[in-house]
């Protein structure tokens, strides 16, 4: 699944709740329960609701090891899912890829990197901060000229920008 399309049924998902958001609506879009047994390219891509494409990709940029059963086919273990929904998480709140490579490069060296990608997480977190700001003025003026305009162009509103 394109980020986009995950991005909207995120979104859709939000409807459904009620009360303040959490982020229990990103577990639910991509909860993989009790998956523990190998899984095969498929599987995962439905599972996940990814394109089998997606997966090949992410394994082939380095973001997931996969081992391979005896026919030499794609065999995800359960540590590969918990690393495509943590992938799946972050694209879907925007990090860049070179970013997510890094971070991952980073969780295989092991604990002594936990500073530098809480680091990269905090980093993160201020640009959808500051996206979010971006947005709610973008909003803000937008909602103006709706009112100005009064929901309709008209005459009275010739020659205003």
């Amino acid at each position: 699944m394109a980020t986009d399309d995950l991005m909207s049924k995120a979104l859709a998902a939000l409807d459904e709740v009620d009360g303040p958001m959490s982020v229990e609506v990103i577990h639910r879009l991509v909860d993989v329960g009790a998956a523990t047994d190998p899984m095969t390219i498929t599987e995962v891509a439905d599972l996940l609701d990814m394109s089998p494409h997606t997966l090949r990709y992410y394994e082939r940029i380095g973001l997931v090891q996969v081992g391979r059963d005896a026919s030499g086919h794609r065999s995800y273990d359960a540590q590969a899912v918990r690393r495509l929904v943590f992938l799946t998480r972050m694209r879907l709140s925007g990090m860049a890829m070179r970013d997510l490579q890094h971070y991952m490069r980073l969780a295989d060296e092991g604990e002594g990197t936990v500073p530098e990608r809480l680091d990269l997480l905090l980093e993160h977190r201020d640009t959808i901060r500051r996206q979010l700001k971006e947005l709610t003025l973008s909003l803000a003026a937008t909602e103006y000229k709706i009112a100005t305009y009064g929901g309709h162009t008209g005459p009275s509103s010739a020659g205003k920008a």
